[in-house]
């Protein structure tokens, strides 16, 4: 090799080297003494608002400059209030991300008149797990599993509102396979939803089995019936049937596909997609780094929250395949959310 290439080689590595640098001092100029703010779609107490904690109090050490984090609740239209403020009212200069429950993305197809929103309009950072959710009756209705759930009159279950993970899941369990839920709707968040259950009003629930009180499943006071997530959870007692399983004909099957593909995304965090892409970077690699920093990890298996990342390319990969469903099928999912 020539002394010319050599010189161009190590020229190139060194004017590579000093943009990262230049880079990484220009994200801690900026971060350094600012506060970052995470909006959660819901009200406090529920399993998106835990995640978002657990994240706040440990993402800010891998920021350039170690900004704080604070948590903003800002509930309203099942979470989407929280997405559109990214744009609307929040600053778009990297300082502002966000969690809602992406059951919005389907519903957005199936329904784009009341979701006015293109989710692959978003700056992606990461998910901190997938969606491992299951429909679960109390205890005190007798119901136990699968038979005896299509046997029951009336499965009375809650929601925030139409389009979230746990509408979804009740609506497939109705209109895909025939069980007569009733749905209450208009709840502010999980928590809310669980005060109900143990008052009576609600009979069970469709939701992130990580949201689940601990005390209800050391005493047995939930039956976990159906899982919509394919790939099996270690935290999910054994032999809980996936819903699949249930499915008759290929049209289902694939319409139960669309229906729940967003669930991959499980708690998923998102930006303006107006943020600069150098700190939209930086903030992807701070999650990246978060999900493997023992801190975080230890606190969230204190807490019972699993960690099953996704980063911020593969969940913006996961948006694109549900935004090319054919036609026929975002038809049959829109009956089934009818």
């Amino acid at each position: 090799m020539s002394s010319r290439m050599i010189h161009l080689g190590l020229l190139a590595a060194f004017t590579s080297a000093g943009t990262g640098i230049a880079a990484a001092q220009s994200a801690a100029d900026f971060y350094k003494g600012k506060n970052v703010t995470v909006l959660v779609g819901f009200s406090a107490g529920g399993g998106y608002d835990q995640y978002a904690r657990v994240l706040a109090r440990h993402m800010g050490r891998h920021i350039p400059g170690n900004p704080d984090m604070i948590v903003q609740n800002q509930p309203g239209a099942g979470s989407l209030n929280a997405v559109r403020q990214l744009d609307a009212t929040q600053p778009k200069d990297g300082s502002v991300l966000g969690t809602f429950n992406p059951g919005l993305i389907t519903e957005s197809l199936t329904d784009p008149t009341k979701v006015k929103f293109n989710f692959n309009e978003v700056a992606w950072v990461g998910s901190v797990t997938r969606d491992f959710r299951v429909c679960y009756m109390w205890h005190t209705t007798g119901v136990k599993n699968w038979e005896e759930m299509v046997k029951d009159p009336e499965v009375i279950l809650g929601g925030t509102g139409k389009g979230t993970g746990s509408y979804v899941n009740g609506a497939i369990l109705r209109n895909l396979f025939g069980i007569k839920v009733k749905h209450v709707l208009g709840f502010p968040g999980s928590a809310d939803q669980r005060l109900a259950i143990e008052r009576g009003e609600l009979e069970g629930d469709c939701g992130s089995w990580s949201s689940v009180p601990p005390e209800w499943i050391r005493d047995r006071k939930v039956n976990p019936i159906v899982t919509f997530s394919p790939v099996e959870s270690p935290e999910l007692p054994a032999g809980v049937p996936y819903v699949g399983k249930f499915a008759t004909n290929d049209v289902q099957t694939q319409t139960l596909e669309m229906l729940i593909a967003s669930g991959e995304l499980g708690r998923p965090f998102i930006m303006s997609k107006a943020v600069p892409k150098d700190r939209l970077a930086v903030m992807r690699k701070a999650f990246d780094l978060t999900m493997v920093d023992k801190q975080f990890l230890d606190e969230s298996l204190k807490q019972m929250l699993p960690v099953n990342p996704i980063d911020g390319e593969e969940a913006a990969k996961i948006i694109d395949k549900i935004y090319k469903m054919p036609p026929s099928i975002v038809a049959k999912a829109k009956e089934v959310l009818d």
